[in-house]
């Protein structure tokens, strides 16, 4: 179970050397062992953020298996309360991408059997869910992730009936702003990632309508080196690629995403050879199984012109992505690749598409995707406090933190002028709520 945490964390592309960071003000002991759920008062007003459970349909290989009897708890207790107003899911509820590579993943069937057979196999879990829902006291909201980014909107109703979908035009993205509160942006962040956010672009001819982006293939086999427990020697070697001597652009971001995928393939070993075609698909529009080396740009002849199978041209259509995606401020092709193995830059596109955007009342930023728990405070373009909030996982393993099963506690301001808004992000180790950071702000 150990190699569960390496993988997720390679497949989400979020820098190995990343630590959990937080704002300044420090937890003290008496700030301990106080209900998370609670506001002091009478007021049903508090919003809870969760993220990135990723509940699997096999728990053999699903990333959560152990701490579905905590999250199960942690949602009967929030059920109890009579402060919460509601529970915001941030996206990554579901996963269809941590699959081994060699698996169907709807075993001849299709998504509806496969997100049922989630629901079945997450069973506690659903139903405390569903409880919540039918109560009707506390509002639950989903947004999608890039592990759930093809679950349709009629898959997660079939599931969790009632519950309030929040969804972008465009399959697999959606941000939330809680009702009263525009000054709050709840999204999983996905959609600033190059390996991760949606791509109509891609791959149309092989499978028409794909919106599937090379995360996803990423994933597959990570989810392959886990099954083989972890080889330490590659069944195969790549080719060697060098830059394209003609200085072009493209060829140049080209060779830049080559070189993610060898630290990648490097990186969770498997025991294949690179043209043994093991990755199975059916799923998204693809129909074929394909091999490593249709997803790593290859070279003929060295310092020659560089191409790649699966994903052709994918270094040059990122523009048309983000304005398919909706990013209010493009990040530029060689950045996006650049970063994309690298947990802060999920905190940046938090400032420059809300804070430094001039276009942007936002204040208060919750995302998902890195799996990294943490809280930042900056100045938004008008001078004024902001506050970037990730929600952290709810995964066996992390590397990347030495907490785990994190959630954020919003409890919005009154009308009292010296009334602020609470925000605090704690972790849920082992069924006790432990209270992580916080810090305030008045919209």
């Amino acid at each position: 179970m150990k190699v569960l945490k390496r993988i997720l964390n390679v497949v989400l592309l979020i820098s190995l050397l990343s630590v959990l960071t937080s704002c300044s003000n420090t937890v003290k002991s008496e700030d301990q062992g106080i209900d998370p759920f609670t506001n002091g008062g009478m007021e049903r007003n508090m919003i809870i953020v969760i993220s990135d459970m990723h509940l699997g349909a096999d728990l053999s290989y699903a990333e959560c298996n152990h701490n579905l009897k905590y999250l199960k708890n942690f949602l009967l207790r929030l059920k109890k309360s009579s402060n919460v107003k509601e529970l915001v899911i941030a996206g990554d509820l579901l996963d269809e991408w941590f699959v081994p590579a060699t698996i169907d993943t709807y075993q001849g069937k299709d998504q509806a059997d496969f997100v049922q057979r989630i629901a079945e196999t997450n069973k506690g879990v659903i139903d405390a869910f569903k409880d919540i829902i039918n109560e009707g006291k506390i509002i639950v909201t989903y947004v999608p992730g890039n592990h759930d980014l093809t679950v349709t909107e009629a898959s997660v109703s079939q599931i969790l009936p009632g519950i309030n979908q929040v969804r972008d035009p465009e399959l697999g993205l959606g941000t939330y702003y809680p009702i009263e509160y525009p000054e709050i942006a709840i999204e999983h962040g996905h959609r600033y990632n190059f390996f991760c956010s949606p791509d109509p672009y891609s791959n149309q001819d092989i499978a028409p309508g794909t919106i599937t982006p090379p995360g996803y293939f990423f994933t597959r086999i990570g989810a392959l080196h886990v099954a083989q427990n972890y080889p330490t020697v590659a069944g195969d070697t790549l080719s060697v690629v060098t830059p394209n001597q003609s200085g072009d652009e493209s060829q140049t971001l080209l060779y830049s995403y080559r070189r993610l995928w060898e630290w990648a393939i490097d990186y969770l070993k498997i025991n294949n050879k690179f043209d043994e075609d093991i990755i199975v698909t059916n799923f998204d529009g693809f129909t074929d199984t394909y091999c490593v080396n249709d997803l790593v740009p290859y070279q003929t002849t060295p310092g020659g012109e560089i191409d790649v199978n699966l994903f052709k041209g994918i270094q040059d259509t990122w523009y048309q992505r983000q304005t398919h995606n909706r990013v209010q401020v493009p990040v530029p092709t060689a950045q996006a690749i650049a970063n994309s193995a690298n947990e802060s830059e999920l905190s940046e596109q938090a400032k420059t598409q809300y804070f430094k955007n001039p276009n942007s009342d936002v204040r208060l930023v919750i995302f998902g995707h890195t799996h990294v728990a943490k809280m930042e405070v900056s100045l938004d373009h008008n001078n004024q406090k902001a506050i970037y909030v990730n929600s952290g996982t709810w995964i066996d393993h992390n590397t990347l933190s030495s907490t785990k099963m994190e959630f954020v506690v919003i409890t919005p301001q009154s009308d009292d002028e010296d009334s602020q808004t609470s925000v605090k992000l704690y972790n849920y180790n082992d069924g006790k709520a432990n209270l992580m950071t916080f810090d305030s702000l008045r919209f």
